[in-house]
């Protein structure tokens, strides 16, 4: 099974939830996903700050699709727990995020992401998904 960056991308654009921030998958692997995150100025906070909610919500979609690039297109999971910690901000500019899986069982999969910019870290993510089937 092979789901390529491209497959990724059309992915990202044929779902609102993930259309609207314009996500753009730069790269991908058995089981890994790396994104970029543009700079959107309605997602700061007051003083300028990339709100909390981009992050989380790039490191979850990042894990999204690095599942599917494990365990194909058609198969639906969805996510069960994710931990995260703040480790900086961005401040007016795009950064990345990348996932990988750690772990696939028969219905939970475990793994991590991170967002950095600049090469520092911004947050670091752990995911569990459960099968949605």
């Amino acid at each position: 099974m092979s789901v390529t960056v491209d497959d990724l991308n059309h992915l990202l654009q044929s779902h609102a939830f993930t259309h609207r921030y314009g996500f753009r998958v730069v790269a991908a692997g058995d089981g890994t996903c790396e994104m970029l995150v543009p700079y959107i100025p309605e997602h700061d906070r007051p003083g300028g700050v990339v709100s909390g909610h981009v992050y989380m919500h790039a490191a979850d979609v990042a894990f999204w699709l690095a599942v599917k690039t494990r365990l194909g297109l058609a198969e639906e999971y969805v996510t069960s727990n994710m931990t995260t910690a703040f480790l900086g901000s961005a401040r007016g500019h795009e950064f990345t995020c990348h996932a990988r899986v750690i772990k696939t069982g028969r219905r939970l999969i475990y793994g991590e992401a991170e967002c950095r910019a600049g090469g520092k870290p911004l947050t670091h993510h752990t995911l569990t998904y459960v099968s949605a089937g």
